[in-house]
C-alpha cells in the first residue's frame, strides 16, 4: 500500500472517530436541553458518521487492484457511496425543516433547558471539528484525494450550524427568544440540502463519465505541448471515478523514430503527468505526425 493510501485511510479513521464522539455528546445535549438547533446539529453529525463510514468502506474497496471484471479498478465505489449519502442527507434535512416550521407555528413556544450544558457540548464539538479539518486539509493537500477533500468541506460546513446552536442557546434564555432555536435549525437544514446537492452532483457527474477538471486538463495539455519530440497531440479524453482521474491521450511523433525511442518519449511524458497529478491514470497512444507539421 502506498504512503498516500495509508494517509487517506488514517484520515478516514479519524473522521469516523470524531463523528462518533460528536454524535454521543450531542445525543446527551439534546436530551438535556430539548433544543431543536442541537437536534439539527446532531442529525448533521449522524450524517457525518454515516458518510465517514461509507467513505471509509469505499476507500478500502477502491484500493482493490483492477481485475478481469473491473479493468479500471474499483474507485467508482466512492461515487456510488457519495450519491446515496447525499440522498439520505436531503431526507434528514427535510425532517428537521418540517419540525422547525411546526415549532415556529406553534402558539406555545418550546422551552429550552440546560443552556449551559448545551453550549459546553457545542464548544467541544467545534474544537474537535477544527482539529479534524486541519488534519484532513494536510492529507488532501498531500494526496489530492477528492473523497477526503469533500469530507473536509462537509465538516467545515458543520461549523455553521454548531455556532448557530450556541447563539440560539445563548439567546433563548436571557433574551426569552426560544424561536431563534427553530430559525437556526431551519437554516441548518437549508445548508445541509445545499451541501448534499453539491456532493450528489459531483458523484453523479463522475458516474456519468463527465470530463475531469478543466484546470487539470489544461495542465496536462501544457506538459504535452512542451514535451521534447512531441509534434502535436489530439483526442485527449478524461473521466473521473472516485478519487481517480483516467486520461487517454494521443501524441504525434516523427515516423522515423524507432519503437524504443517512441516508447521512451511516451513513458517519460506519462511519468511527468502522474508526478504532477498523482490522482491520474494515464494511457498514451503514439501516432505518426504529419510530415508537413
Amino acid at each position: 500500500m502506498s504512503d498516500h493510501a495509508r494517509m487517506t485511510l488514517r484520515a478516514g479513521l479519524a473522521s469516523i472517530l470524531v463523528a462518533g464522539i460528536l454524535v454521543a455528546l450531542k445525543l446527551w445535549a439534546v436530551s438535556s436541553t430539548g433544543a431543536l438547533s442541537i437536534a439539527a446539529s446532531l442529525a448533521d453529525s449522524a450524517m457525518d458518521l454515516m458518510m465517514s463510514l461509507g467513505a471509509m468502506t469505499a476507500l478500502i474497496y477502491a484500493q482493490r487492484p483492477a481485475d478481469e471484471d473491473h479493468a479500471f479498478g474499483h474507485s467508482s465505489a466512492e461515487d456510488i457511496a457519495a450519491l446515496g449519502q447525499s440522498v439520505f442527507i436531503v431526507i434528514s434535512a427535510g425532517v428537521i425543516a418540517v419540525a422547525a416550521v411546526l415549532r415556529l407555528l406553534s402558539p406555545d413556544p418550546h422551552p429550552i433547558a440546560a443552556e449551559g450544558q448545551g453550549i459546553a457540548v457545542m464548544g467541544v464539538s467545534i474544537l474537535l471539528t477544527l482539529l479534524l479539518v486541519w488534519w484532513q486539509g494536510r492529507v488532501a493537500q498531500r494526496t489530492g484525494n477528492r473523497v477526503i477533500s469533500a469530507d473536509r468541506l462537509h465538516y467545515l460546513g458543520d461549523l455553521i450550524p454548531s455556532v448557530g446552536a450556541i447563539v440560539s442557546l445563548m439567546a433563548s434564555g436571557p433574551l426569552d427568544l426560544p424561536q431563534i432555536d427553530s430559525v437556526v435549525a431551519l437554516a441548518a437544514a437549508v445548508f445541509m440540502v445545499i451541501g448534499a446537492v453539491g456532493i450528489g452532483r459531483g458523484a453523479f457527474d463522475a458516474l456519468m463519465d463527465r470530463q475531469a477538471d478543466p484546470e487539470l486538463l489544461e495542465g496536462i495539455m501544457t506538459l504535452t505541448r512542451n514535451w521534447p519530440e512531441v509534434r502535436g497531440f489530439h483526442d485527449l479524453k478524461s473521466r473521473t471515478a472516485g478519487s481517480r482521474v483516467f486520461i487517454h491521450l494521443h501524441i504525434e511523433l516523427d515516423g522515423n523514430l524507432t519503437l524504443r525511442e517512441a516508447h521512451d518519449i511516451g513513458a517519460g511524458l506519462k511519468r511527468t503527468i502522474t508526478l504532477a497529478y498523482p490522482q491520474t491514470d494515464v494511457i498514451i497512444h503514439k501516432d505518426v505526425a504529419d510530415p508537413k507539421v
